[in-house]
């Protein structure tokens, strides 16, 4: 008997190459049951568009990827991120999902103050919380791991994210898990804990930690199954802490990107049905 895929979704980065029509086409084809479209490809299609894609092949928008990026220091910076984030608010909306995927943003130019920048993403949040609640979109936000901090995310653990989310409901701001950044954490199995207690688990996100680092390190997410993640225990946490929604398999590599999208998408099957379903 086939393995049930009905929760598991194909983040868009994941077959990198692929317009959003080709990605949707292949998900459905494969019996996924969501995609998580990132915002180049959805922006390529038309946001419109992309929202009659996605629902004519019957699935599911489990999460658009990405907004964030709230860290400048400049007052004109500053403005134009809150703009584009304001304008993801609105696609994500569009497109019928409840979540919007955050990268925080790393270190200024110049800057080596993470205790200003971390204030600054907490006051931006802030910010657009009430657009966001407005439009009946959750802001999500990733940690993303430490070697990341300097130009990506100053926000690096699970327990950051969820004290950033802290002050607002949890329909408006909640975080992602996200195997690859987080599976190092010591303190990850009560981070989770904690996350699922406050209602905040807003996405699941399964890839694996694959050595060697690639040049640009960025780009060494493998296939679930293929390094260090241990998923049966992360897995479990998450069922247990009353997560039900969709698993999306985001990698980003190169070999991954230059297979033909029909391998990679059974590759995903398979290490769904054999290292995430079963402790689902």
């Amino acid at each position: 008997m086939s393995a049930d895929l009905s929760r598991l979704s194909l983040n868009t980065a994941t077959t990198k190459h692929l317009t959003l029509a080709q990605a949707v086409e292949a998900a459905a084809a494969a019996g996924l049951g969501a995609v998580g479209p990132w915002r180049d490809r959805v922006q390529e299609a038309g946001v419109e568009k992309a929202a009659r894609l996605i629902s004519e092949a019957g699935l599911r928008v489990s999460s658009l990827c990405r907004g964030g990026f709230l860290t400048a220091a400049d007052d004109a910076a500053a403005a134009a991120a809150l703009e584009d984030n304001r304008l993801a608010i609105r696609e994500a909306a569009t497109l019928g999902t409840h979540e919007l995927i955050l990268v925080v943003g790393g270190l200024p130019a110049g800057s080596r103050d993470l205790v200003a920048t971390r204030q600054r993403v907490a006051d931006r949040i802030g910010e657009l919380a009430p657009y966001a609640a407005e439009h009946g979109v959750r802001l999500v936000v990733e940690a993303l791991h430490p070697m990341f901090a300097a130009d990506r995310a100053v926000v690096s653990t699970l327990g950051q994210a969820l004290d950033l989310a802290a002050p607002f409901d949890p329909d408006v701001v909640g975080v992602v898990v996200d195997t690859y950044h987080v599976w190092w954490d010591p303190q990850l199995r009560e981070s989770i804990a904690r996350a699922g207690a406050e209602g905040r688990i807003a996405s699941y996100q399964v890839c694996d930690w694959v050595l060697p680092l690639a040049a640009e390190p960025l780009n060494s997410r493998g296939h679930v199954g293929d390094g260090f993640v241990d998923f049966e225990s992360i897995t479990r946490w998450v069922a247990e802490a009353g997560y039900a929604g969709d698993v999306e398999v985001e990698i980003f590599h190169e070999e991954v990107w230059a297979a033909p999208a029909e391998r990679t998408l059974a590759t995903m099957a398979d290490r769904y049905a054999r290292h995430v379903l079963p402790y689902l």
